[in-house]
Parts: structure tokens; C-alpha cells; sequence
């Protein structure tokens, strides 16, 4: 039995999540249980346990990973301040009256929310209690509508930023350090998320393009399905329309942009990202708006102007137009932070600040402390010899580097039904990925076909998450049946496009190479 007790350990690591119990402590009750089994059975050595102080300092060291709650940050202010409900309100009247309109809204606003937002949880809650209702009483068939909306909320999970992406860039680029020791090279080229941001983001445009052909065909094939919606709703006017998209679109070019043009780190950009986001709800929520949207326009003119003609003060040997830039700068700024006060006093009033703030801690946490409680378990595992064994299995397995991915996407597929993506990420991937990149993987296009295959996971059910945010948001006639019946055809649309990604790597490899 000790020659299988990294074995057993991963079955007893499922059957601990499975049983409902918080799951950084599964993860970290099962390592710690373990550990002392092989103590005392003579098969680990105990002491491998102190590595564990160095793995969380490497945690709350690590500069990529701050990014994390600033984009939680981010998307809960927006959610909070209920710019998602007017950006569904408003896209739903542009193209409700098509047959497959608001099934097409709603898969734009999730793209939208996405690259705003990132969080999945809140756009598939927002939209089901949004969208669903209007997509009801419009006569759409329950299933089809439960599954747009399922999952055009998963958009958040590949089309950056997102939390996945993140944490993925950081398994992965430890994972491609770790092969390139084991090749014997000790200069080694590191990784950065701004790669990962730049080779998702053609994938998750495809998946959106899937998605949209999707709706567009049934609601040709299958009018019923997706009848027009009440011709009685007046359609928004283009000035309406540009007041709800110009917003969120400017906050994912200040973003996205300034990672993939190299302006920014992603934490910088995440920053930049909550500040922004914080100056929108301020102003849809009302007073102050002039202050506000002039603050906005100041502290764009400033980034721009400071990136194009950057002025150092301290220097002696400035002469008079730097100054007078300098000073612009100063008024620029001294205008962005009277803006951001207005903005903080309005989120404050209302509330949404303290919400926001309190969801991004509860997400936050979580991702964290299972973080932490999986450098645990894969310390164990590795000191039961489990790493070696995943190791020679990988590399011996028929049809080599091919047959090695293909099972390993299967596992994952697998373990998506039943794991969130945070525990197959920092447990499952450390594991597989060094030997798939020693096989021959380029390892930013096996990040992102990865990263579909996790995205997957919210729909599969029993337990895919999206299912279940979907379920407490959905009003009483959609049942369970209806949303895991919804799902299945977009569960076949992602893994078309895995095949798509699969077939041609370029899609994802081109963008990161041409900006990096």
C-alpha cells in the first residue's frame, strides 16, 4: 500500500472536496494527514514540511499575484454600481427585435463584462436576474436562455483580464523555469501574464464568434426558440447606446492596453483598472458627475501626456518647459483627486463601496488561502514520490507529446466536473505542465488551451459554478433540468474551440509574439 499512497492521497483529496467542507481546508487537512502517514510508514521525510514557510513568503511576495484583488476590485464596483444592468438594458432594446436579438445581446454584454470585469460569478448573477426575465416574457425557450446566459457569464474566465489567466501565467511560468533546469539551462526566460493577456484574447474573441453563429442559426433554424422581443420597447438612441459602451470600453483600452503595449505592469494596470472603475460608479451614481467625468478626462490627458513627454523634477538641468509641464502635471493630478473624492463620497453614500469591498475580501481569500493550502498538498505529494511517478507516466504514455496532452486535457475535463478551476490550477497543472513542456508544448499556447479546457469547467455539471450561480439567480419556472440542459450545446462549442486552438496554435502563439 506505501507504493500507492500518493495515489490514495489524491482520491482522498477529491472525496474531501466532495464531501462539502471548506475546501483550502480539505486541501491542507488531507496534505497534513499524509505527511505523517508516510512519516510513519517510512516512505517521506518529514522535514521535506519546511519548505512550506518559503512557498508562503513566495506567495505574498509575489508581485504578479497582487493583481488578483484589484481586478476583483474592479468588477465589483462595477457590478455593485449596476452599470452591468444598464449595459444589458440597453443592448437588449438595440437588438431585441431580431430574431436571436436579445441572445445576442447578452453574449455582447458578457464579452463586455469579461474584459471589464473578469468576475464570473457576478456577470452570470447580474444577467440571470437581468436578462432572463426579458428573455422569458419575450417567449424564449427556457433551456436556450439559461444556457446564453450561463454561458456568456464565462466569458470572464479567457477573455482578459482574468483571475484565471493570472494565476495560469504564474503556474506556468514556474513550470517553464522548471523545465528549462531540468534541460540543463541556467539562464532562464521567465513568463510574464502580459503574454498570456495577448495570446487569450484572439481565442476568446473566436469563442465569442462561435457563440454568436450559435444563437444567430438557431434563432434561424428555430424561430420559436427566439422569438423578437416586444416591438413596443423604443430602441435606444446612438447617443443612449455610446453613453453605456464608451465607458467600459475606455476602462478595458486603459487596461489591456497598457499591459500589451508595455506601459504598465498588470498590477499597475489593475490599479488603474480599480480607480477607473471607481470614477464610474461614482458618476452613474449622480452627484458630482461634471467633477467626476472632468477628473476622468484629466487623468487620461496625464497618463498620455507623462508617457509622451515624462518630466523628472529632482533634475537640475530642466529648462522652461518642463517646468510648465511639470506644473500641468501637478493640476492634472490635483483635478483626477478631487474627482476620485466626489466619486468615493458617492460610492460611500450608497453603499456600494462597502459591498464591493466586502465581496473582493470573501474572493480574495478564497483564491488565496487555497493557493496556500495547495503549496501544502503538492509538497506532500511530491515527497510520496507522486511528482516522478505523474512524470514517467506522462512520458511513457502512447502517441508521446500528442497522447501525453490529450490525456492530460481529459483529466482536466474530467476533474472540471467536479473541482473549481483554482484547485485543478495550483494542484493538477504544477504537476503535468513541466513534463508537457519538456515534451515539446510551447508553453504559452498549452496555457491558453488549458485555460478553454478550465473555462469548461463552469459549465460541466454537476458542479460547474457558473450552473450554480445561475440557479440561485434564475426565477422559480427555469429549473435545474433547464440550465444543465442549456449548457450541453456550448460545452460542444468550447470544445470545438479547443479543436480550432488545437489545429491552429498561431491564433494563440501570433499576438504575444509580435507585442513581446
Amino acid at each position: 500500500m506505501t507504493a500507492y499512497l500518493d495515489l490514495l492521497m489524491f482520491a482522498a483529496l477529491i472525496v474531501a472536496i466532495m464531501s462539502g467542507f471548506p475546501v483550502a481546508f480539505s486541501i491542507a487537512g488531507v496534505a497534513v494527514f499524509f505527511a505523517y502517514l508516510g512519516w510513519w510508514l517510512g516512505v517521506m521525510d518529514i522535514s521535506l514540511l519546511g519548505a512550506f514557510g518559503q512557498r508562503v513568503f513566495g506567495l505574498i511576495s509575489n508581485q504578479v499575484l497582487i493583481a488578483i484583488p484589484l481586478f476583483v476590485l474592479m468588477g465589483a464596483l462595477l457590478e455593485k454600481s449596476r452599470i452591468a444592468e444598464d449595459l444589458l438594458e440597453t443592448m437588449g432594446r438595440t437588438f431585441g427585435q431580431l430574431r436571436g436579438g436579445l441572445g445576442i445581446s447578452v453574449v455582447l454584454v458578457g464579452a463586455l463584462l469579461a474584459a471589464s470585469t473578469g468576475i464570473v460569478g457576478a456577470t452570470v448573477v447580474a444577467m440571470g436576474m437581468i436578462a432572463l426575465p426579458t428573455m422569458l416574457r419575450a417567449g424564449y425557450n427556457p433551456r436556450i436562455s439559461a444556457g446564453i446566459v450561463c454561458t456568456a457569464g464565462t466569458l470572464g474566465q479567457i477573455i482578459p483580464p482574468s483571475t484565471l489567466l493570472i494565476i495560469l501565467a504564474d503556474v506556468m511560468s514556474n513550470a517553464y523555469q522548471q523545465a528549462q533546469y531540468e534541460q540543463g539551462k541556467f539562464a532562464v526566460e521567465a513568463l510574464s501574464v502580459g503574454q498570456f493577456f495577448a495570446a487569450a484574447l484572439i481565442p476568446g474573441l473566436v469563442l465569442v464568434s462561435l457563440y454568436l453563429l450559435y444563437v444567430l442559426i438557431h434563432g434561424a433554424l428555430r424561430p420559436q426558440d427566439m422569438p423578437p422581443a416586444d416591438l413596443s420597447l423604443a430602441k435606444p438612441s446612438r447617443s443612449e447606446i455610446l453613453a453605456v459602451i464608451i465607458p467600459p470600453v475606455l476602462l478595458i483600452f486603459a487596461v489591456l492596453g497598457s499591459i500589451l503595449g508595455g506601459l504598465a505592469t498588470p498590477t499597475e494596470a489593475a490599479a488603474v483598472g480599480a480607480v477607473g472603475a471607481l470614477l464610474m460608479s461614482g458618476a452613474r451614481l449622480g452627484q458630482h458627475r461634471k467633477i467626476i467625468l472632468t477628473a476622468a478626462i484629466a487623468l487620461i490627458v496625464l497618463a498620455i501626456a507623462a508617457g509622451v513627454f515624462p518630466v523628472r523634477l529632482q533634475r537640475n538641468d530642466l529648462g522652461l518647459g518642463s517646468y510648465i509641464a511639470g506644473a500641468s502635471y501637478i493640476a492634472l493630478a490635483a483635478l483626477g483627486l478631487l474627482g476620485l473624492l466626489a466619486a468615493l463620497r458617492n460610492v460611500l453614500r450608497e453603499r456600494v463601496v462597502h459591498d464591493a469591498v466586502t465581496s473582493t475580501m470573501t474572493m480574495t481569500a478564497m483564491i488565496f488561502a487555497t493557493i496556500l493550502a495547495a503549496g501544502m498538498f503538492s509538497l506532500v505529494f511530491i515527497g510520496l514520490g507522486g511528482e516522478d511517478r505523474v512524470a514517467h507516466w506522462l512520458a511513457n504514455l502512447p502517441g508521446g507529446a500528442t497522447g501525453a496532452l490529450l490525456v492530460t486535457m481529459l483529466i482536466v475535463f474530467v476533474m472540471g466536473f467536479f473541482l473549481d478551476f483554482v484547485e485543478i490550477s495550483v494542484i493538477v497543472l504544477p504537476l503535468v505542465t513541466p513534463t508537457l513542456i519538456l515534451l515539446g508544448h510551447d508553453p504559452i499556447w498549452l496555457g491558453v488551451i488549458l485555460a478553454i479546457n478550465l473555462q469548461t469547467s463552469f459549465l460541466t455539471p454537476p458542479f460547474g459554478f457558473s450552473l450554480f450561480y445561475l440557479r440561485g439567480a434564475a426565477p422559480p419556472e427555469i429549473t435545474t433540468g433547464h440550465i444543465y440542459q442549456g449548457v450541453l450545446p456550448f460545452i460542444g462549442l468550447q470544445a470545438i474551440g479547443v479543436c480550432v486552438v488545437w489545429f491552429w496554435p498561431s491564433i494563440a502563439t501570433w499576438l504575444p509574439s509580435v507585442m513581446f
